[in-house]
């Protein structure tokens, strides 16, 4: 037994093993401390669910689910705890493709109920449950087919090549396709679980254990898991495999497949710093442990900030820890997004932009002033080009329009970067210390509820700006928030953060070689910044050829460097570079770089788009929902007959 498998039963209780077996698996409604509000205020109101929470909602559930991995399906039931006026006869639940078995009371009393038509935009359809006097829901299903919030993984799609994976991502409306709640970030609500898997497989979700595992017969094992904080229904998170854990300090751990766990332990091994330097940031880390879990490489995000569970793609491994501003970011959200959720979709930079400010605030905290100053200005750039690259402009307002549409349709990078420049630019008006005292004041005041940019808005002015509206404006906040575009008071970043790499670029755009000794001497962003800055529309076969070789591009280790070396392959139509691509885009399923990469090609219609057509249909099985939804519309699969 290695020192892992040793670890686990003594970390089981730190972390996320657990529970009991068999028929005493039962899980009861076991709710503690404060129902989270419902926000009663236009700006609140989530049009991506069917839910009407100030008429009846949910509070807690109770999982209590079989997986079954040869099935693809997890199956069982959820409790759900009702807190309903009391005139309110039904309850309405957010679903997609659930397979309805009965629904009871809570003490088995079949209770009516009728699933309603598919809404638009992929957000499923309304379950109405007739209650009455019930306040205990319990629902008997299993998940949807294809459903998109699982992925199911061969044993040749792992690490290990032994043993079946699955994992979950709920975010933003995916939970629904395995949990009959109400899914809606507004609607927080706390959960436990039960979970029984097959041996020698692991469960781990986001929330802390409740017990050691518990065998059930000879072939499965129950875990039981309890999330006693009450948090927004995507971040309900759920991953079965082959698993280790090794802790990385007091309160922070990794688990892995055992092929991987010491490279990843090695990279993440200032997690703990990061941890400690975020609590004198923003305040004490209230979810008990932080540890995370780095999955198979179809993973479609860099990471899920699922609460004492970060979800993260094997992707971030560069052997240099020069890529862990992603786990900054992740456990920033902590406060912001996980503590303090957006009420809806539309205010989805309250998640995100907080949470790049915040990181990269860590980023400063832990690895010094130089590097927060380089990621501030990638951050900008990025921005800019994302504003340049919008096609609906009106997109580039932080609290966005989504009537009719998908709420991953706002997932760009405005809420990320526009959103943290935002907040720069208010730091940087009004100094660090008091902008620091207000944001802990914010996470503090909400603390465990939705939140909204309405409600940020009249917060700033009345605890930054001392009631003074004038000052809002001056600042142009509201600008900032609801308009499209990038305000001119903008909080710019250094200018000479990356001097030296500016030279280099202005250099080899003149025509002069690559240089292998100033590729060497950059560290990471510094050679993103080169690759992102250097006129790479136009670049001949022996261009390309003399940088690969003089910076070993095509054999780095380094997922972003390689992702921008073949971004500009493709725009040069680089036949010795389409081996490397076509291996990246089959071993890598991060959406951030699978995209970008087949719409590329795609638009290339001579070149690229034979390329994408026949590796697309190869490469998507290995892919996420998530990744493929958007790839399947571009006319890349075969037609069927």
């Amino acid at each position: 037994m290695s020192l892992s498998r040793t670890l686990f039963a003594a970390f089981a209780l730190l972390s996320v093993a657990g529970c009991r077996s068999g028929e005493d698996a039962k899980p009861e409604p076991a709710p503690t401390g404060e129902i989270a509000p419902i926000l009663d205020r236009e700006d609140a109101q989530d049009i991506h669910s069917f839910a009407q929470p100030l008429e009846a909602r949910v509070y807690h559930i109770a999982l209590d689910l079989d997986v079954d991995l040869d099935a693809k399906q997890v199956a069982g039931k959820a409790t759900l705890s009702i807190d309903a006026k009391d005139e309110a006869e039904e309850i309405v639940l957010d679903t997609r493709g659930l397979r309805l078995e009965k629904i009871t009371d809570g003490t088995g009393k079949a209770l009516d109920y009728e699933v309603g038509e598919e809404g638009p935009d992929n957000v499923g359809a309304p379950l109405t449950v007739q209650i009455g006097d019930a306040r205990t829901v319990v629902v008997h299903y299993a998940s949807a087919e294809n459903a998109s919030a699982l992925q199911f993984l061969t044993p040749e799609q792992t690490s290990g090549k032994e043993h079946p994976f699955l994992f979950s991502q709920g975010q933003a409306i995916e939970n629904r396709s395995w949990i009959p709640t109400q899914d809606s970030p507004g609607i927080r609500q706390t959960w436990e679980a039960n979970i029984r898997v097959p041996n020698p497989l692991v469960a781990v979700m986001s929330a802390p254990s409740s017990g050691d595992p518990i065998p059930d017969g000879e072939t499965h094992t129950v875990y039981r898991f309890e999330m006693d904080k009450s948090v927004p229904p995507y971040l309900i998170a759920l991953a079965v495999g082959d698993l280790e854990f090794k802790p990385l300090g007091i309160k922070t751990g990794v688990w892995a497949e055992p092929e991987m766990i010491e490279e990843a332990a090695a990279e993440l091994a200032d997690t703990e710093k990061m941890v400690t330097a975020s609590e004198e940031l923003f305040g004490p880390y209230r979810w008990g442990r932080y540890d995370m879990l780095v999955l198979p490489p179809a993973f479609p995000f860099g990471g899920m900030e699922n609460p004492v569970m970060t979800f993260l793609t094997p992707s971030f491994i560069a052997g240099d820890k020069s890529l862990v501003s992603l786990i900054a970011h992740e456990l920033a959200h902590s406060w912001s997004g996980n503590l303090t959720t957006n009420a809806t979709w539309a205010d989805f930079w309250l998640n995100e932009g907080m949470t790049v400010w915040a990181e990269q605030r860590i980023i400063e905290a832990v690895y010094g002033t130089e590097r927060y100053e380089q990621d501030v200005q990638l951050s900008l750039d990025a921005m800019n080009e994302e504003v340049e690259g919008l096609e609906r402009k009106d997109d580039s307002a932080l609290a966005i329009d989504l009537t009719g549409r998908h709420p991953d349709d706002g997932l760009t990078g405005i809420p990320y970067d526009k959103g943290s420049a935002f907040l720069r630019t208010i730091e940087n008006e009004v100094g660090r210390e008091r902008f620091d005292e207000f944001m802990k004041g914010w996470f503090d005041r909400h603390a465990f509820k939705p939140v909204t940019s309405g409600m940020f808005y009249e917060e700033l002015v009345e605890y930054l700006f001392d009631g003074d509206e004038e000052k809002a404006a001056e600042l142009k906040v509201r600008e900032w928030i609801y308009e499209p575009g990038i305000p001119d008071n903008i909080a710019l970043g250094n200018a000479e953060a990356f001097a030296e790499v500016d030279a280099a670029v202005e250099a080899f755009d003149e025509g002069g070689a690559p240089d292998a000794d100033a590729w060497n001497d950059f560290n990471t962003n510094e050679k993103l910044r080169f690759l992102a800055a250097i006129d790479s529309d136009d670049l001949s076969d022996a261009r390309l050829k003399a940088m690969d070789e003089a910076f070993g591009l095509t054999d780095t280790g380094n997922n972003e460097v390689l992702f921008l070396w073949l971004k500009a392959a493709v725009a040069n139509r680089y036949d010795p570079a389409v081996p490397r691509l076509e291996q990246f885009l089959t071993d890598i399923g991060r959406r951030k770089f699978v995209r970008p990469l087949f719409v590329a090609l795609a638009e290339d219609e001579e070149w690229g788009l034979p390329i994408a057509r026949e590796l697309y249909p190869k490469v998507r099985p290995l892919y996420h929902p998530i990744t493929s939804r958007d790839l399947d519309e571009m006319g890349l699969l075969p037609e069927a007959d």
